[in-house]
């Protein structure tokens, strides 16, 4: 907000000032100070006159147009009246003995109202000189009042009440209040609905504390506002819109309340605006701002958003502080009185003036500077000081030009500054003006003159010339100038074009109405004009034929055009009104042809008028002098394509700035936006848009990126075509607009193929038309695709003369004459003519004709004709359905053979029932797979069971095992009649069977898996009844009742007592519950009965269990139970599985088990190695049985015995002496095999110690050297893994495992082995030699702590 000037005078100094604007135009200020004068001011700051007063002035008022300013002053009761159009002052006699205090002019007429110190009224009326006193209008001095639109006078006084009068000065209404009244003000309060037009509220402040309401419609029921005491007292207050009130307090408050019934006594708004004080309020309704003013500044708020600050004006010079602000009535000029007696004012609107020429602005920046900038090119602003406030700018390449009225003056702009040129005088008010390089165009009152604006006074006015020529009748209403030509529009539609250069009129073009605005574009190629009716036309002034095109969607708001500056976007160019603005791109070759399309519109802020478009960008210019730029909506993409690195979009914001790119035809942006969108779509919409703009290189480029690969060997095989209609033609056919490609290809040089098109399209009636004048004789081969299509649809009269148009009888074309003649054939069927279509049919050599004809007939009830013709064509399935709906069994018989229809054989079968003759209707219901009636006829009628159970059985029939187990349920075969019971699903049925006949083992083998639950347990219910406890337990466990199956498995008898306790284990093991667990144990523990079962079972339980642990413990037990009875290999085997089943489950091997096993395992090597003649490592393995002899309590003195023979053989003759000494002990003495006991008794007499000293090996974990046999290590104290071949601990350099059980085995001593045996000694297993591997890394079989000690 700009300063424009300070009013100060040496006799206001130190006091405050009275001040009015003038109304309307606000071009006069009228300033009284205490020196009994007042000085009226120009709104440039120029004093214009001073009235001089008896005394100091009292009041002052303009009248409502602004013509006339009265005065009153102290002492003298006459009104000073000065006339602002002529600059005269006069006076009027009020005719008043007592002092005037009060003056103000009518706000719809020339009614003056004067008020006086006692109260006294006196209205006057300028326009017939008549003044009406009225006495006593109050008791004291009138302070102050207001006139109604409608012309009724309140006022307020001293007296503490308020009237209101009538222009006559007759009271309507008188009113007490409770202090003195101030500010009275005439408004409308908010209502719902308007009760009554005009202003009908009366405010008034009173005392400076409240606010007083009268409703004039209301009057008994006035309102009084009271205030929060922290605000102050009222300064001043100012109605607004609709029913609001805004009110400045003393503390410096600013107050916005609303006077709708429903919102009275609510704050809408409140803001400390000045934190010592405010001093006055103003509100301008042209600008829909208000001001406040306090604490030396100004803050100006947005009456549509009080919230935001809209400006800030500090007066830091005024240390006595603020008076009164007041606005123009046009919002231009704000002034501020001040305590120390100065009115400062300043500009807040300025007349949006500007015009542009290229990229160059000019616009007014103060009310006498225009600021002439051309930002793209990067020039500095250049102000210029102009003498009148101007009407109108223009600007040109080198020179500005302002004016006024008939006036203009002209200055260049130069490197140096700006050098006033000239002022001309023009011979009628300038309308507007435009500038080119040269010449200057103005337009005023109908006429143009062009003329040059640098030379000669005499060359200049040869270089002038006014348009129109001659005596025309016609009126110029706009015009335009560019570089080379000058345009005008007439009232009657005339749009003239001017060579510059040598004066001629090069065009002229006629419209129906009269031209409003041209607008042409720079190089003045294009033109864009609006007419009388508000549309808008594009008219290219320099083509040949006049081309024009109607602007789309066009407002009949907008009130100019701006061409688009940057010189790549040269067909773009934006409407504007005041509110928005509308982007069209004329695109000059499309294949509709030239064309202007609407691509979006911009909302413009408020007051914001647009001068300069450059790549999407308007400047505009502001109320407040300033440019302003505004991004075009449509043109947002920019933003994504310019930046280096965009931020991420949304893809919806990314196909919306896509769709705007193809409008404007910016590809380059547009193929930047398909690779950031990524998607199909986007590159099929750009690819479409360049298929419009006949881009056809770029079109392969773009459907390339979207995959689209028939589209573009399409357009590459259309490439080259030159002629521009041809390949239009073929880029709208792509698509899918082929009325525009039929009329294009007609246009070209190759109509035919719109021939060609329509056929492919298969737009038969357009082919036919576009054949008859381009192709003759494809006519037939049309009409024959155009009657299948009509037969298709049902049009069997026009298909039928289409087939017979299609017929060339040419042995050229003998397959089409072969289809249309099946189409006549058909179509004679379908129209009656029966015997013709027939005839054609069966000489017709297709079969498929005979089979299309046949069921023409059929659809027609026509069952004879149709059956021959089925039968001619082959088709014997359709011919027998067709002869047995006529009832020609005889003919249906001979077809038989060939039909394979299941439908045709199941029909013939019930006609041959129907005739009694059994046997053929069992096989045609064989032929059908009817297996059902095949066996209810060999059951009911042939008396053959026999076949019907084979045929059941074969085809597992459900119905036909109900029939035979019927048939068999008569025949008393009760366990047959059950077995096709539960085949046939019955299972209630054969259970209530069973339990009659007592064949429930019968129905219990039967039913099988196929069984549910509830069958299960009706069996077992039965097996329950009749004590038969097995069977019942079993049914009880299939049915998943545990608890009642392990009841009765444990009541069975002895004799089952086996297969009840393995199937009470099963059960336990399914049902996992403790309770039944514990129950079965106590059975085989005989806790129950006192009799306790074998361990094994106990070992199977817990193994059923998965009780791993406790079968590990049991196994020990069992294989303990068999070493004592002397089956070593049985036990050997328990402790081998349960080991390995132990290895499966990751449970730590028990040690009690790994030496039991070992021992075993020993055992059964003696025999291995004595076999094989290995007698030392027999005698090892003897010495390890030997030594842990008390395992083998069955056996002591034949393995001792043993052992003594074999350490003999072997040499360790030590050992055979001590194994020798222990059999002399009294117990086994005598039981020792007496062909041994002398030899025995020898050893024990002759002792020899010597004895073979044991080979050592290293320890597989330490390295530690010790003997072969022995299987603890005395240096890392592991336990060994022994060999399963020799029972020598295992060595890391010669390791190897059984392929089955995994047990380690020295490689070389296993593969001896296998030389004579064939089976693992450790899991009986067969070997063959090739599947041992020696392992090179054993550390995986090397885990210390794998038992449990």
């Amino acid at each position: 907000m700009k300063r424009v000037f300070t009013l100060a005078d040496r006799s206001w100094a130190g006091s405050c000032v009275q001040y009015k604007w003038q109304k309307t135009l606000g071009n006069y200020i009228a300033v009284a100070g205490p020196d009994n004068s007042v000085k009226i001011f120009d709104r440039h700051g120029q004093r214009k006159n001073e009235l001089t007063l008896p005394g100091r002035c009292v009041g002052m008022d303009w009248d409502k147009d602004g013509d006339v300013l009265a005065v009153i002053s102290d002492k003298s009761s006459s009104i000073h009246l000065w006339d602002a159009n002529v600059n005269k002052t006069s006076q009027i006699d009020s005719g008043m003995r007592d002092q005037m205090s009060f003056i103000l002019w009518s706000k719809t007429g020339l009614l003056l109202a004067v008020g006086t110190n006692k109260g006294n009224l006196l209205i006057y009326n300028q326009q017939t000189s008549r003044k009406i006193p009225v006495l006593g209008k109050h008791t004291k001095c009138i302070t102050c009042g207001c006139w109604s639109s409608q012309n009724l006078l309140a006022l307020g006084s001293e007296d503490r009440s308020v009237t209101i009068s009538n222009q006559e000065g007759d009271t309507i209404r008188q009113t007490s209040v409770r202090a003195d009244p101030a500010d009275i003000q005439f408004s409308v309060m908010k209502t719902d609905e308007r009760s009554s037009p005009g202003q009908s509220t009366v405010s008034v402040a009173v005392g400076k504390k409240t606010l007083f309401l009268l409703n004039l419609n209301d009057p008994e029921n006035p309102i009084e506002l009271a205030f929060q005491q922290r605000y102050g007292h009222i300064i001043s207050y100012r109605w607004y819109g609709d029913g609001y009130i805004l009110i400045g307090f003393s503390q410096g408050y600013f107050v916005v309340i609303s006077t709708h019934i429903r919102e009275i006594g609510q704050e809408l708004f409140q803001a400390h605006n000045h934190k010592d004080s405010l001093a006055s309020v103003a509100v301008s309704s042209a600008l829909n701002k208000a001001a406040s003013c306090g604490d030396n500044s100004i803050k100006i708020h947005d009456l549509s958003e009080l919230k935001e600050m809209h400006a800030i004006v500090n007066l830091d010079d005024e240390t006595k502080g603020l008076d009164q602000l007041s606005w123009t009535d046009d919002g231009q000029l704000l002034a501020l009185s001040t305590q120390r007696g100065t009115i400062h004012v300043f500009l807040t609107r300025l007349p949006i003036l500007g015009h542009s020429c290229g990229t160059r602005l000019a616009y007014l920046t103060s009310l006498l500077e225009v600021t002439v900038a051309n930002h793209v090119e990067g020039e500095a602003p250049v102000a210029v000081a102009v003498e009148v406030e101007p009407n109108f700018i223009a600007v040109g390449p080198y020179h500005v030009a302002v004016g006024m009225n008939n006036r203009a003056w002209f200055y260049a702009l130069g490197d140096s500054g700006v050098e006033k040129l000239k002022d001309i005088e023009y011979l009628g008010t300038i309308a507007s003006m435009c500038l080119n390089s040269d010449y200057a165009a103005a337009l005023f009152e109908g006429k143009v003159q062009l003329h040059m604006i640098e030379g000669e006074d005499q060359l200049e006015q040869k270089q002038t010339k006014l348009f129109p020529d001659g005596d025309s009748k016609e009126r110029i209403i706009s015009h335009a100038l560019t570089n080379d030509f000058l345009f005008y529009g007439t009232d009657s539609g005339v749009i003239v074009c001017v060579l510059v250069e040598d004066w001629q009129v090069v065009n002229e073009y006629r419209h129906l109405v009269g031209v409003r605005k041209v607008f042409p574009d720079p190089s003045g190629t294009r033109l864009v004009f609006i007419d009388d009716k508000s549309d808008g036309f594009l008219l290219s002034p320099v083509a040949v034929n006049d081309s024009y095109v109607e602007i789309p969607s066009f407002s009949p708001t907008i009130t100019g055009v701006l061409w688009e500056t940057w010189p790549a976007d040269r067909g773009v160019f934006v409407a504007f009104d005041d509110d928005k603005a509308y982007t069209y791109a004329m695109h000059k070759n499309t294949i509709y042809g030239p064309r202007v399309e609407f691509v979006g519109s911009t909302k413009l802020p408020f007051s914001h008028k647009p001068l300069l478009l450059y790549n999407g960008e308007l400047t505009c210019q502001t109320q407040s002098g300033m440019t302003s730029s505004v991004a075009l909506s449509t043109h947002t993409f920019l933003t994504h394509a310019h930046t280096p690195s965009p931020p991420p979009h949304p893809p919806e914001e990314l196909s919306k700035q896509l769709t705007q790119a193809l409008m404007l035809k910016r590809f380059p942006e547009a193929w930047e936006l398909c690779k950031a969108l990524g998607t199909v779509e986007g590159w099929t919409e750009m690819g479409r848009s360049c298929l419009v703009h006949i881009e056809v290189d770029l079109a392969i480029r773009v459907f390339r990126m979207s995959g689209n690969v028939g589209m573009v060997m399409s357009l590459q095989a259309i490439k080259g075509t030159e002629d521009i209609s041809l390949l239009a033609g073929h880029l709208a056919m792509f698509l899918n607009d082929y009325n525009l490609a039929q009329d294009l290809y007609l246009q070209s040089s190759c109509p035919s193929a719109a021939l060609e098109m329509r056929r492919d399209l298969q737009h038969w009636d357009s082919a036919l038309m576009l054949a008859k004048s381009l192709a003759e004789d494809q006519i037939p081969f049309i009409s024959k695709e155009y009657a299948v299509q009509l037969e298709f649809i049902g049009d069997y009269v026009n298909a039928l003369a289409h087939f017979e148009k299609g017929l060339t009888h040419n042995n050229k074309f003998k397959e089409h004459d072969e289809a249309c003649q099946g189409g006549v054939a058909r179509m004679s069927i379908r129209m009656g003519d029966i015997r013709r279509g027939a005839a054609q049919a069966i000489a017709h050599p297709s079969r498929i004709l005979k089979k299309d004809c046949g069921a023409i007939l059929e659809n027609m009830k026509q069952f004879s004709e149709a059956a021959q013709l089925y039968e001619k064509g082959q088709y014997y399935d359709k011919a027998a359905s067709v002869y047995i709906r006529c009832k020609n069994w005889s003919k249906v018989g001979e077809l038989l053979p060939q039909v394979s229809s299941p439908k045709i054989h199941l029909q013939y079968a019930k006609a041959k029932e129907v005739d009694g003759k059994f046997q053929e209707a069992v096989q045609a219901y064989e032929s059908a797979k009817d297996w059902d009636n095949v066996i209810r006829v060999l059951l009911e009628h042939l008396n053959n069971p026999e076949d019907a159970v084979r045929v059941v059985r074969e085809t597992h029939s459900i119905d036909g095992a109900k029939m035979v187990a019927r048939f068999f349920l008569c025949l008393c075969d009760y366990g047959s009649a059950i077995q096709f019971l539960v085949l046939s699903h019955c299972n209630d049925e054969a259970f209530q069977l069973a339990q009659q006949h007592r064949q429930m083992d019968i129905y219990a083998d039967i039913i099988g898996l196929e069984a549910t639950k509830e069958d299960f347990q009706s069996i077992a219910l039965y097996f329950e009844g009749e004590k038969k406890h097995l069977q019942a337990g079993r049914f009880f466990q299939k049915s998943g009742q545990f608890s009642r199956a392990l009841k009765h498995f444990l009541k069975c008898p002895n004799t089952d007592d086996n297969l009840a306790i393995e199937m009470a284990i099963e059960t336990v093991g399914q049902a996992k519950e403790e309770s039944l667990t514990n129950q079965l144990i106590d059975y085989l523990m005989g806790e129950s009965d006192g009799m306790p079962k074998d361990a094994k079972y106990l070992f199977r339980l817990y193994m059923a269990l998965k009780q791993y642990r406790e079968a590990a413990r049991t196994a020990i037990i069992i294989a303990r139970e068999e070493q004592s009875a002397g089956n070593y290999r049985n036990a050997h085997d328990v402790l081998f599985s349960m080991y390995t089943e132990l290895q499966t489950q990751k449970i730590r091997i028990p040690a009690e088990m790994n030496t039991n096993l070992m021992i075993l395992h020993s055992y059964i090597l003696v025999k291995i190695h004595v076999k094989r003649g290995d007698h030392l490592k027999g005698a090892r393995m003897l010495i390890r049985v030997s030594n842990n002899i008390s395992k083998f309590p069955s056996h002591i003195v034949p393995i001792l015995t043993s052992a003594v023979i074999e350490c003999h053989r072997a040499g360790l003759k030590n050992s055979s002496f001590s194994f020798a000494a222990m059999l002399m002990r009294p117990e086994y003495r005598n039981k020792i095999d007496p062909k041994y006991r002398k030899k025995i008794e020898a050893m024990v007499r002759r002792p020899d110690t010597s004895e073979v000293e044991e080979d050592t090996t290293p320890c597989p974990y330490c390295g530690f050297q010790l003997p072969q046999c022995e299987l603890l290590c005395p240096g890392c104290k592991n336990t060994l893994p022994y060999c399963i071949a020799t029972g020598q601990h295992m060595v890391k350099e010669d390791w190897s495992i059984c392929p089955h059980c995994e047990f380690p085995a020295l490689y070389s001593q296993l593969i001896q082995l296998l030389e004579t045996e064939s089976v693992c000694p450790m899991c009986s297993e067969t070997v063959i030699v090739d599947q041992v591997k020696k392992i090179s890394d054993c550390s995986h079989y090397l885990q210390p702590d794998v038992l449990e000690h």
